[in-house]
């Protein structure tokens, strides 16, 4: 029989049906055990209740009871209610988004097979507008002839800047694709996914996004923006999947990566980086109830932001609500996420950093009445991050940091920001507890666990068992 152990860190954890306390903040009394406990779990985040056998139709899965702020009110089932005329297969772009037209929102199952490339195989060249000119454009607007004291807004259809809005405009159209309610996306076996492409779920209800495979867009467009700070950026579109306005989102076992196009091999203008890239997933504009579990965000910069502006409390305070958990944010810069006025729980996450590869920023961003709860999270800092980094400070708003690890050892994250950073003191608590949870692991389990079963192609092999 299993000692109990009662600590303020101790979380309830179910191993092989039975229920025990664990210790987690060394994680001695269970590490092992909910490492053994990954194939349970990951079948039940397959969208199997408690006491169910995992089913091995992914499109027919739907998001468990409790499992974060998707389980709420209605719950999320996606299309697993499809009759068999909503059930489509399919392996191009062009197949794909005459799948998502074809029923409206009655509820369908699109199965992604191997990888889809989005928008044209001319590439770049095949969205530009007559008398575009990349060169006239960067000549035009170079800071010597411009300066940096106004922006494009303002440039007319038919110079270089509106030629490149009309290109933006040819790209969006030719790689986004809308995703309607009730609909579940999934990839079959383990290289499924998209190769530049953009999911927009907007507006609707009830959607899950599974077991695939994501490269992130590259912006064949970007805007040059002199006022954008004190040196001028370049600005991208395109994040490779993005809630707008929707409710009811469960986006479970993906990996998202840019691939083949990392930001190390894109060109500077100007003396900044051609960013040619935008979000990974971005959760927006008045999204509400929405889980992100077991995915892999990996070598990006702006990661996964949870509101997007500070303006935007009209459709956005009082929603934003997400539940991260289970998700391995590896080699990227910032926002993972950066949050602004929603209840966010954040938990049971592996964080890997590494500054000798990226030019790190932060991981957890507070912004304007945000309300970030971050538990049980494991970090693995390397190249000289400090725990004070981990976190960042861009609106005075509360938050809860408990129980994390920094290299296996329990650091107090808050206590760490605010030594190192005096001038910008972070407070507690959040003032709300999270509630939806159906399990939650001693953080120093879960950079093993999350390792093993996070990311795509991993639930086609736990289903095989």
């Amino acid at each position: 029989m299993r000692r109990v152990v009662r600590h303020r860190c101790a979380v309830r954890l179910t191993v092989a049906g039975c229920t025990a306390l664990a210790l987690a903040v060394t994680g001695s009394v269970t590490a092992g055990g909910a490492a053994a406990a990954g194939d349970a779990a990951a079948g039940k985040s397959a969208g199997t209740g408690a006491g169910e056998a995992p089913g091995k139709d992914l499109g027919r899965q739907t998001l468990p009871a409790q499992d974060g702020w998707a389980s709420s009110g209605t719950g999320t089932t996606g299309g697993a209610a499809a009759d068999s005329a909503h059930v489509h297969t399919v392996g191009n772009w062009r197949e794909f988004k005459a799948a998502l037209a074809k029923g409206g929102s009655t509820p369908k199952i699109i199965k992604v097979r191997g990888t889809i490339a989005a928008g044209s195989s001319d590439g770049c060249a095949a969205y530009e507008a007559d008398g575009y000119d990349f060169d006239q454009y960067l000549a035009d607007y170079s800071p010597e002839v411009w300066g940096r004291d106004k922006d494009l807004s303002d440039e007319p259809d038919d110079s270089q800047e509106g030629l490149r809005r009309a290109s933006a405009a040819r790209q969006a159209a030719a790689v986004t694709a809308r995703v309607p309610a009730n609909t579940t996306i999934v990839g079959t076996g383990r290289r499924a996914g998209f190769t530049g492409a953009g999911l927009r779920i907007q507006g609707v209800d009830n959607v899950i996004v599974r077991n695939l495979r994501f490269e992130s867009p590259l912006d064949c467009f970007p805007q040059w923006d002199p006022t954008d700070g004190d040196s001028g950026s370049w600005n991208s579109e395109y994040d490779s999947a993005v809630v707008h306005g929707a409710t009811h989102v469960w986006l479970d076992h993906n990996t998202f990566t840019d691939g083949r196009h990392p930001d190390s091999a894109l060109p500077s203008y100007y003396g900044r980086l051609y960013q040619q890239h935008d979000g990974e997933l971005d959760i927006v504009r008045g999204a509400d109830q929405v889980t992100v579990s077991w995915n892999v965000f990996a070598d990006h910069d702006k990661t996964l932001m949870i509101g997007n502006s500070d303006s935007a409390a009209d459709t956005d305070r009082g929603r934003l609500r997400v539940t991260l958990h289970h998700n391995l944010f590896s080699g990227l810069v910032e926002r993972a996420p950066r949050v602004r006025f929603g209840e966010v729980d954040v938990y049971n996450n592996h964080y890997v950093i590494d500054a000798r590869r990226t030019s790190y920023g932060y991981s957890l961003g507070i912004g304007k009445e945000s309300r970030l709860v971050a538990e049980r999270n494991a970090f693995t800092l390397a190249g000289g991050v400090s725990a004070g980094r981990l976190l960042k400070k861009w609106s005075e708003a509360p938050l809860t940091a408990e129980c994390n690890v920094v290299n296996g050892r329990p650091v107090d994250l808050i206590a760490a920001h605010n030594a190192e950073f005096p001038g910008q003191q972070l407070e507690s608590p959040a003032g709300w507890k999270p509630r939806l949870r159906t399990r939650v692991d001693t953080p120093n389990a879960v950079p093993r666990l999350v390792g093993r079963r996070a990311g795509a192609g991993v639930l086609d092999r736990l289903l095989d068992r």
